[in-house]
């Protein structure tokens, strides 16, 4: 009976251990304070069901992605028995486990996650995939983004189906594939990732969901995930680090997602990391300038990634030619693209229009 387990995860690297946010935590500051002082705008509610008014401690949600952080919480921590909501480091008590999506009602503890994973498709090389079809086209590789509906849009194509897309873009060229896995703001899912690992397609899946906790990403990978996305403008960098490290451990690839200098730089202060997501999109006004791209990889910073050899994707904002050209001069050498393909007839053939060529 899996419910009476008990999970603990523990950190056993010393530079989390030791890491400030541990001694600030230490020290009485909340994480909200933590979180800002590395700042980061989107608190955490830390309610425990939907029957909490949003208008609680800290107020109602000041944007649509602090409102979806909140959610997510109330989301992850109802698909497992309370006891998986416990401190994954009781060394130190920094509080830090959660819970797989609830959309599929499932209650399995970390021990069953692992067998799962066990049995889950082998994961492919999405950062190998990215540099083979850079280095093949001498354009920046696709992540094409099987989408639904976003907050800001609504519904993108009503006529969806996740497989038809994922093989249409594989068809036409992407390197890899991104598949929406929140449901209440984005209209996807779990079953999508799963469904299109299983129908054949070779390239390799980014779970784009709101990653808030480790226990998501074990989930991720046991659906069949090759990479997951993380937040930084959501996460402190102990969570980064920590999650980073996890996934190492299963051979997941973590796209880091930065919208401004300051995450920037603190992505950059991280050990590891290999694929950092500009996000053209602003985080709480969700206006969208791909100057940002430029912006963000201008002088040392650019220097230390080039060095470094980190990947850049860019994401938002980009509809044509013109662009990719923009943002592959500043640096780029990836692309995630969602919006300007699947409005489209043939999301496939699309393709070609974004980059002015056939790139399959």
């Amino acid at each position: 009976d899996c419910s009476n387990e008990r999970i603990v995860l523990s950190y056993k690297n010393d530079d989390i251990a030791n890491s400030v946010e541990v001694k600030q935590w230490e020290s009485g500051k909340s994480l909200n304070e933590i979180a800002a002082n590395q700042g980061i705008r989107i608190r955490r509610s830390y309610r425990t069901n939907n029957s909490e008014s949003l208008e609680g401690e800290h107020g109602s949600p000041r944007n649509i992605l602090e409102k979806i952080i909140w959610d997510k919480e109330v989301e992850v921590l109802q698909a497992l028995p309370n006891f998986l909501y416990s401190r994954s480091v009781e060394l130190f008590g920094f509080p830090c486990i959660s819970i797989p999506n609830d959309q599929l009602k499932e209650r399995k503890p970390l021990t069953v996650l692992n067998q799962l994973i066990k049995e889950a498709p082998l994961v492919r090389d999405f950062v190998g995939a990215l540099k083979a079809s850079y280095e093949r086209t001498g354009l920046p590789a696709l992540i094409a983004e099987v989408k639904k509906a976003s907050p800001s849009k609504g519904v993108l194509r009503e006529n969806f189906d996740a497989v038809q897309i994922a093989q249409a873009y594989e068809k036409y060229g992407a390197a890899c594939l991104s598949i929406l896995t929140d449901e209440k703001y984005f209209q996807g899912s779990f079953e999508n990732l799963e469904a299109v690992r299983k129908a054949g397609i070779k390239c390799p899946l980014l779970c784009k969901e709101f990653i808030i906790d480790s226990l998501q990403i074990y989930y991720a990978r046991s659906k069949g995930a090759d990479a997951i996305l993380l937040i930084a403008g959501v996460l402190p960098d102990i969570d980064i680090k920590y999650m980073t490290m996890i996934c190492r451990e299963l051979g997941l690839a973590a796209l880091v997602e930065v919208h401004n200098e300051r995450e920037m730089d603190r992505v950059l202060g991280i050990n590891g990391i290999q694929l950092i997501g500009i996000n053209n999109r602003g985080l709480e006004t969700f206006e969208v300038g791909i100057s940002n791209t430029k912006k963000l990889l201008e002088g040392e910073r650019g220097e230390i990634i080039r060095q470094r050899g980190i990947i850049v994707v860019g994401e938002s904002g980009l509809f044509t030619p013109e662009d990719i050209s923009y943002v592959q001069d500043a640096g780029v050498r990836a692309v995630l693209v969602g919006e300007s393909l699947v409005k489209q007839c043939d999301p496939g053939r699309a393709i070609s229009g974004l980059f002015g060529k056939d790139i399959s």
